[in-house]
């Protein structure tokens, strides 16, 4: 499986940004799996951001609850998170994943960097 992540950058505050994972050498249809994003800063653990089912229904971390909406689009194998009123707290390197519902090991992409400046 590879996941290649992109869209990250340098942004001012209350700025948006849209994140997006392509997603290829699947051994199952891609419509089969659980996509997500998670975030990390240097030196602490990675926390989950966004998830998305196989059925479209979207989970978020309370930190990401009214600013972003993750997505997906199954024809081309695609991720996306849309990320509205940034913060200099949500400065880190995102990244895509893809599991296989019901099991928690994930496989992940290279993360992407994000800025949030003040």
């Amino acid at each position: 499986v590879q996941l290649q992540a992109s869209g990250g950058g340098l942004v001012q505050a209350g700025g948006s940004l849209r994140l997006s994972c392509a997603v290829s050498q699947l051994e199952s249809p891609f419509r089969l799996y659980v996509l997500g994003w998670y975030r990390q800063v240097a030196g602490t653990q990675r926390e989950m951001v966004a998830e998305i089912s196989t059925g479209y229904r979207a989970t978020y971390a309370d930190f990401a609850k009214g600013r972003f909406t993750v997505s997906r689009d199954n024809a081309e194998k695609m991720l996306y998170l849309q990320m509205n009123g940034l913060k200099p707290e949500d400065t880190a390197v995102y990244f895509c994943f893809i599991k296989v519902p019901g099991r928690s090991e994930r496989q992940w992409g290279q993360g992407t960097q994000v800025t949030v400046s003040s």
